[in-house]
């Protein structure tokens, strides 16, 4: 079965088991299967199993999706909506990446970046900052305030699967 992928191979395997319980009442058996499956991971995605992901954003639709997508690949995931105290609810939750929105009520993301840059517990904490506004100035500022990665909004499923494993790969790889 090699070159096989994932997806392929599981209905594969699904379709075998349907026809076995279909078999099953038969008086003798219809047939043997002996299947051999290896499950290799990668070591990015090793990096970021069982990890735990703070997303502060005030769009409803936006938090769901995202923590929908995460929660799916086994990451713990944790919002928050308020700009004037993220940083401290960070501290507190100590989370192992954050996913902050530029405008937010109360502060902006660009002002949270710096409070976590200058404190040293969180100093060195993945930051993936998301934005509507792809605009050259924006980036610049995120970098300034020492962002991790930076996303304009809308943004794939895969974009945000590939930036928050490569986040944590990399944090992972520096500790």
């Amino acid at each position: 079965m090699a070159g096989f992928r994932y997806g392929t191979s599981r209905r594969l395997v699904e379709q075998i088991f349907d026809f076995a319980e279909r078999c099953y009442d038969k008086e003798e058996p219809v047939f043997a299967v002996t299947l051999c499956v290896t499950a290799k991971t990668r070591p990015w995605e090793e990096a970021s199993m069982g990890k735990h992901v703070l997303i502060i954003e005030d769009e409803l639709n936006i938090i769901e999706a995202i923590r929908f997508l995460l929660s799916r690949e086994g990451w713990t995931v944790d919002t928050h909506s308020n700009g004037t105290d993220a940083a401290q609810v960070i501290r507190d939750l100590k989370p192992d990446l954050v996913m902050l929105d530029v405008m937010l009520p109360g502060k902006s993301g660009f002002d949270i970046l710096e409070e976590l840059r200058s404190h040293d517990d969180t100093a060195d904490l993945p930051v993936l900052m998301l934005t509507a506004r792809g605009q050259s100035r924006d980036r610049e500022m995120a970098e300034k305030a020492g962002v991790s990665r930076f996303m304009t909004k809308p943004f794939s499923n895969s974009e945000v699967l590939t930036a928050v494993r490569d986040l944590l790969y990399v944090h992972q790889q520096k500790a």
